[in-house]
Order: C-alpha cells, then sequence, then structure tokens
C-alpha cells in the first residue's frame, strides 16, 4: 500500500501490507473458501514455529483470545480456578483483559505497576497473594516484557497459574525467550496497529495438548468438529453425521477468516524486519529526548519490541497532558492515553467485581500524566526529532 504520510506528520500507525499480501488475498478469493481453513492452519504452525510455542490458536481479535484463554483455565478440570477467585491484574491494561475475568465469575484483585516499566510491579504482586489469588493475568505493556524472572518463581511457590496478555508485545523477548511463551497460555494481537496486521485477528499460544483442544473447541462453538479422533475433551463415537454436530463445551464462534490466516502468514515472515526498525526507532527516540528532564521514559525489561513510545511528564509538564496534546495535535502528531490509564478509574468499574486498593499511585500519575506516540515499521527518524522539539519548547 501506498498512503504513508508526509514526513512532518506521525500517525498513531500506517499500513504495512504490499503486494504479497494483496497475492494473499486474492488466492483466498479466487479459492472460495472464505471461513476457517487450510490458510488459518498454515498460519497457526508458522506462528507457534516463530514463537516456540507448541501450539497456535488463531481467533479473530486479540480480545477474544483474551476471552479464550481464561474460558479454558476455568473449563479444564486440571486447574483449580473457578467464580470467586481471585486474578491479580495490573491497574493499567486494555479493557479486554479484565472483562472475561468478570464473565466467568473471578475478581480481578488490583495491583500498582512499576512507574519505570510500567508493568505489574513484582513486590506488590507477591504482596496482594491471599488465600482467594488463584492466578495472575500478566501484561506486557506496549512491547514491554513483564520480568519473568521473578514472577514466574513466585507464581509457583503460591501455585499460581500464569496468564499473558501479549497483545501489546509480539517480538518481545525475556532472556531470549519469546513473551506470550512464559505463561500456561499466552495471547497476541494483529489488529492493523499492532506488530502485524491481518485486519482483525488474535492467537493463543500454549504448550498444554489438552488446552490446546479445548481453545479449539471453544473458538467453534464448543464442539468435536476438528479434534482428532483421540483427544482430551470427548470421546468421538466414529459416525462422522454425529461427530460433527456434538456440542460439549459452552463454546463461541470468534473463528477468523481465511483472508486473515493467509495476511497472517505474508505478515509474519516480515516481523523480524518489523521489529528491527522498530527497536532502531527506539534507540532514537531515547537518545533525542535524554536532554529532556521533564519527560519520563519507560524502562526496557529484557528487550522490548517498541509497541509504541511512553512519556510520563513531570516537573514543569506535570498537570500540562492537555497542552502537550493540544500542540501534538496542531503538529499533525498523533497521541493517546498510556493504553487505559488507571483502568479502575473508568466507570465500567461499576459492572465489574474486583478488589481495588485505595491508593494506585504509579497508575494514577499516567492517568494524569502520561500519554504515548506511535512507532511502527517506517524509519521515524524525522517525525521523533521533530516530537522531541515541540515537546522541549513546550
Amino acid at each position: 500500500m501506498t498512503n504513508d504520510p508526509t514526513p512532518a506528520a506521525y500517525p498513531l500507525a500506517t499500513p504495512s501490507w504490499d503486494e504479497k499480501e494483496k497475492s494473499a488475498i486474492k488466492r483466498v478469493v479466487d479459492s472460495g473458501r472464505f471461513t476457517m481453513g487450510p490458510e488459518v492452519a498454515r498460519y497457526e504452525a508458522a506462528f507457534a514455529r516463530q514463537f516456540g510455542a507448541r501450539h497456535a490458536v488463531m481467533v479473530n481479535s486479540g480480545s477474544s483470545a483474551n476471552l479464550l484463554a481464561v474460558a479454558a483455565a476455568v473449563i479444564d478440570p486440571r486447574f483449580d480456578l473457578a467464580a470467586g477467585d481471585e486474578v491479580i491484574v495490573p491497574a493499567v491494561s486494555w479493557a479486554t483483559t479484565y472483562y472475561p475475568l468478570s464473565q466467568y465469575g473471578l475478581t480481578p484483585r488490583f495491583v500498582d505497576i512499576d512507574p519505570e516499566t510500567l508493568n505489574l510491579d513484582i513486590d506488590q504482586v507477591a504482596a496482594a497473594i491471599g488465600p482467594k489469588t488463584k492466578a495472575v493475568f500478566a501484561v506486557n505493556l506496549l512491547g514491554n516484557p513483564v520480568d519473568y524472572e521473578r514472577l514466574c518463581p513466585l507464581a509457583e511457590d503460591a501455585g499460581l497459574i500464569v496468564l499473558e496478555d501479549n497483545c501489546e508485545s509480539m517480538g518481545a523477548t525475556l532472556g531470549g525467550k519469546h513473551t506470550g511463551t512464559f505463561g500456561l497460555m499466552g495471547t497476541f494481537s494483529s489488529f492493523f496497529s499492532h506488530h502485524i496486521s491481518t485486519m482483525e485477528g488474535g492467537v493463543i499460544a500454549t504448550d498444554d495438548d489438552q488446552l490446546d483442544q479445548e481453545l479449539r473447541s471453544l473458538r467453534s462453538h464448543g464442539w468435536t468438529r476438528g479434534l482428532p479422533d483421540d483427544n482430551y475433551v470427548y470421546p468421538k463415537t466414529g459416525d462422522d453425521f454425529e461427530d460433527l454436530f456434538r456440542f460439549v463445551l459452552p463454546g463461541y464462534n470468534v473463528r477468523p477468516l481465511e483472508l486473515e490466516g493467509a495476511i497472517g502468514t505474508e505478515q509474519l515472515a516480515k516481523l523480524p524486519g518489523f521489529i528491527a526498525q522498530r527497536r532502531q526507532n527506539a534507540r532514537h527516540f531515547q537518545d533525542a529526548f535524554a536532554g529532556l528532564a521533564d519527560v519520563r521514559l519507560q524502562r526496557e525489561t529484557g528487550t522490548s519490541s517498541w509497541f509504541g513510545f511512553a512519556m510520563v511528564f513531570t516537573g514543569r509538564l506535570a498537570g500540562r497532558r492537555r497542552d502537550v496534546v493540544a500542540a501534538l495535535k496542531t503538529a499533525g502528531i498523533e497521541s493517546r492515553p498510556i493504553v487505559a490509564g488507571n483502568f479502575a478509574r473508568n466507570p465500567v468499574m461499576q459492572y465489574l467485581k474486583a478488589v481495588v486498593p485505595q491508593d494506585l499511585p504509579a497508575a494514577d500519575q499516567i492517568h494524569r500524566d502520561g500519554l504515548f506516540v506511535g512507532n511502527d515499521h517506517r524509519d521515524l527518524t524525522v517525525q521523533i526529532d521533530r516530537l522531541a522539539e515541540l515537546i522541549g519548547a513546550l
């Protein structure tokens, strides 16, 4: 595609498709097979290989990936997770980290973030573990890995399940291991503004064979169609007429399209290059802002894939986010809150049964004084320099 912005403009994201994705779309259209099929299966296999997971299950969005991950963890009889149990979550994330927990009767227990990394404060996770705590839903925020070298042993000692919301952090690593593969299941997103784009789309990665089969059943109405004859979910009769229409789990229809699978395969091949450019942009961003004492940047844990560039305003810029946003908008620079800010301050909380500390100072600070700007697969040197110039002059 050729609708890149002018050099002066700085959008949150830009298209990353070229003739390969267009050819993939044409191939699917010419095939006459549009619903989930061999293209999706091919993408899932490539995805699992690329991130070092045993299984990858594609769904129609990262939000649906979170929903199925929670559903599978609750439904699977091997795991002690049920309605009334508490799941530790960071106070800063997207809405669909929290909603599936509430929808399955689980109680999100909010903890504050580390003000430097913007991820879960591991000390506060340890302090929040109580008799009702059964899991942690860790979120790798804006490309930055959670400190799993501390979190995973802590969770194991306490007997907690670890789930990963990795929807913003495809390609990030910690100790050479990809985020999204540290927990029991990890979720990914390929929405337009993310590291790769399949229009809409998501993936759940897991190394567990039984979870893989449960996820595939839950993805498609909770039926046994598509499962192997010898499976963990429900015994098949050998009669295709019956086995194709036997419903055994309370599932959904969150299947992806063949178009999305075909596009995803092409995008995955480009991902290493996309990530390399994002990291090069990040190095320039850090250098450009090194002299601005009133802007705090996100501190990298492991090797970030740099979804975007977060800034928290302090000193002379504290309380002036509205002024900053207005100046950026005038200059053609798009910005957004850091994900959803302190999610506990959103009105929707009246519908969620959650445990929320009275004080969440780090999350509240970014709720008031934080924003992020985009990063993508292009060289953004000109845009970043202009951004630093504008903020330095405020």
